[in-house]
Formats: structure tokens, C-alpha cells, sequence
């Protein structure tokens, strides 16, 4: 039977893809027992984030933790929308307060003081990965931003998406088009929740 430290390093490496985090269903694809996790956590090598999801105490911190903490908190089908996109990519140099997620369920979540919650149900090819966390495209990122953002930076934004190959140059075109019209309606209308809840 593989002993408690063998469990650990398996999480670990698997943590490493996903800044530090682990879930139980990460656990049980690996074939170690959930009760391995509450273990880690007592010996404090894992902190509880919420149910099912821990992160291991030492693991690297990068600027990017924030927006992966906010869509594991969120739950699986979680992603980053609007300026959260854009401040996680380092774009229309945004660095929001608080961090918007969408989630097609209705969902409980307990804020850690930076995450708001909206349920919002897009298109699979609205939604992709980047730096290892989901999120809408760069392309619906920008659109999503309009209102709060000045045209002219989400304008420069998806020039530097484009010139990073974060978008293609026909995707470019039609939210270039969008962003200068005078009117235009948003793919997947979302709704505004309490922090602690996404839903009505």
C-alpha cells in the first residue's frame, strides 16, 4: 500500500500545474483517498480553500494566484470574465480591486474579499485557458469591458492581444468593428449576484 509520503509528492506534482492547488476529484483520478488531503491539511502541508479544494502552504506565489484562487473558489465550470481577463493577460492597463467570475450554475460561494460572482452561461468557444486558469477569449474580454473601460485602451488592448497571438486576425477585426460601433449587443447575457451567491 503506498505510504503517506508517495501520496504527498504525487499531489504535489500535480499541484505545480495549477499553482498549488488540488482538489479531491485530482486526488481520486490519482487513486489517493480523500482522507490523504484532510491529513496534509492537519499536518498543515495543505490549506482548506473550500470544500473539496486545498493548496499546498509552500507553494510558489506568482502574480496570478489572486485570479486562480477566484475561479477555484468558484468551482469547475468557473472562468474569468471582463477586466479580470484583461488584468490577468496585462492588458488596457487594468488591475481591478476585485475579480469578476461567471459560472453557468447557481452556486454558493464564501468571498475572501476580492471575487464577485455572476452566473453567465456563454458559448464553449467564448471560453478558453490562459496561463493554466479558464477565462472568456481576449475577444469577449474586451467586448465585456466596454463601459468600464476607456475605448481607446481596450482599442490598444486588442492590439497587443493581437500582436501576442492572443487573438486571430479575423476575431480581431470583428470586435475592432464592435468596439467602434455606437451600438452592439454582448454574447450570453450575465447576471450580477451577491458575493456569496451566484444566481437569483
Amino acid at each position: 500500500m503506498m505510504g503517506v509520503v508517495t501520496y504527498r509528492q504525487q499531489l504535489r506534482e500535480l499541484a505545480e500545474e495549477n499553482f498549488g492547488y488540488v482538489t479531491t476529484r485530482d486526488a481520486a483520478d490519482l487513486g489517493v483517498p480523500a482522507v490523504e488531503l484532510r491529513k496534509l491539511a492537519a499536518r498543515g502541508a495543505l490549506q482548506h480553500v473550500r470544500r473539496g479544494v486545498y493548496r499546498f502552504t509552500d507553494a510558489r506565489r506568482t502574480h496570478r494566484d489572486a485570479y486562480a484562487e477566484a475561479v477555484v473558489r468558484t468551482g469547475e465550470e468557473a472562468y474569468l470574465m471582463g477586466e479580470a481577463v484583461l488584468g490577468l493577460l496585462g492588458l488596457a492597463m487594468v488591475e481591478p480591486r476585485r475579480i469578476t467570475v461567471a459560472t453557468p450554475r447557481r452556486t454558493r460561494v464564501k468571498d475572501p474579499g476580492f471575487v464577485d460572482v455572476v452566473r453567465r452561461d456563454l458559448p464553449a468557444e467564448l471560453i478558453t485557458t490562459y496561463e493554466g486558469i479558464r477565462a472568456t477569449t481576449v475577444g469577449q474580454a474586451i467586448l465585456d469591458s466596454r463601459g468600464t473601460v476607456l475605448t481607446e485602451r481596450l482599442l490598444d488592448a486588442l492590439t497587443e492581444a493581437r500582436r501576442a497571438g492572443l487573438i486571430d486576425p479575423k476575431e480581431a477585426v470583428r470586435v475592432r468593428r464592435r468596439l467602434t460601433a455606437v451600438h452592439g449587443d454582448r454574447p450570453g447575457s450575465s447576471r450580477r449576484s451577491s458575493p456569496t451567491s451566484a444566481g437569483a
